[in-house]
């Protein structure tokens, strides 16, 4: 018996070592890991407003701690942690049931999965986050580009834009924002598990050191970001629509009045030089750190810290 040893004539057995739990997590750990990590990930992460080039980053930084001092540097963070701790735990937990589901259907249960059900597996993670968490993204974005005399605290936000504006506004840029994570989680999830099944081909080792997770992480968030941005920035502007005043109601309209009025480079990709220096390096923590977290809670399994 595995895991037994006997230890008398007749028949009784004694446990030796705890037969390991497979993975996934049950879920509510699984969820624990998936909000730390994105804890982790985005509160060591500056987010100032409007930061569009790379080199209006340290600009922007200064004259923001000169006139509103430096804790205006993390405002709407409060906001931004409301968002992104239920997202990165419904993000992750879901991937890791949609990769043993997956696995199951396509008879690689326990392997690494096939390209497709790979992305698929990504993709359909990041739109059940999406789906669940969109009005926090919407409340997010208001507090980041309003003043701080319009809106005291985040239920502050739900309570005027529902009052002024309606509740079908905190869906407002919804579809594009699911447009846009189709492929942005799915090439995300799907570049980080390759490169890591790819290492372990390579390295014979099964499992990366925490700094080239890091590195697979960081590649995954460069590609993914750069193949979904244009959607992202006609997701935030039909986000603040209400405030701007400007008037995007849909995908191709507000696509259309951007290159118009910015044209393709400067108005779809504006931004984005940016975020390549805060998107990477910000995946490759919460993937690295979702990985640690989720291996350790393993281990606490198999070694018997966990009972059912």
């Amino acid at each position: 018996m595995n895991g037994y040893i006997k230890t008398s004539p007749v028949g009784c057995y004694r446990r030796l070592w705890p037969t390991p739990v497979p993975s996934p997590l049950p879920a509510l750990q699984s969820l624990v890991c998936g909000a730390f990590a994105g804890a982790v990930a985005y509160t060591s992460a500056v987010n100032p407003t409007y930061m569009y080039y790379a080199q209006e980053a340290f600009r922007l930084i200064y004259c923001t701690y000169m006139k509103d001092g430096l804790l205006s540097l993390w405002r709407g963070n409060s906001a931004t942690m409301v968002r992104v701790m239920p997202y990165a735990a419904i993000q992750f937990c879901s991937h890791e049931r949609y990769k043993k589901r997956l696995g199951s259907y396509y008879g690689y249960q326990g392997k690494a999965l096939p390209p497709f059900p790979r992305f698929l597996a990504g993709s359909l993670a990041g739109t059940t986050a999406a789906m669940l968490t969109y009005p926090l993204d919407m409340v997010r974005a208001r507090m980041a580009v309003t003043a701080r005399e319009m809106y005291s605290n985040i239920v502050h936000v739900f309570v005027r834009i529902s009052r002024d504006e309606g509740v079908k506004t905190l869906y407002r840029g919804f579809t594009p924002t699911i447009l846009g994570v189709i492929p942005y989680a799915g090439i995300t999830f799907f570049t980080y598990e390759t490169l890591k099944k790819l290492h372990t081909e390579k390295t014979k080792r099964p499992q990366p050191y925490p700094h080239e997770r890091l590195a697979f992480g960081a590649c995954a968030g460069l590609i993914g970001q750069s193949a979904s941005y244009p959607l992202d920035v006609v997701r935030r502007r039909m986000q603040t629509a209400g405030v701007t005043g400007s008037s995007y109601r849909t995908i191709l309209g507000t696509m259309r009045e951007i290159v118009t009025g910015e044209g393709v480079i400067c108005g779809l990709y504006k931004g984005l030089s940016m975020n390549w220096l805060k998107g990477p390096i910000a995946v490759g923590i919460s993937f690295t750190t979702f990985d640690i977290t989720h291996s350790f809670l393993l281990k606490l399994h198999q070694m018997g810290y966990f009972t059912h």
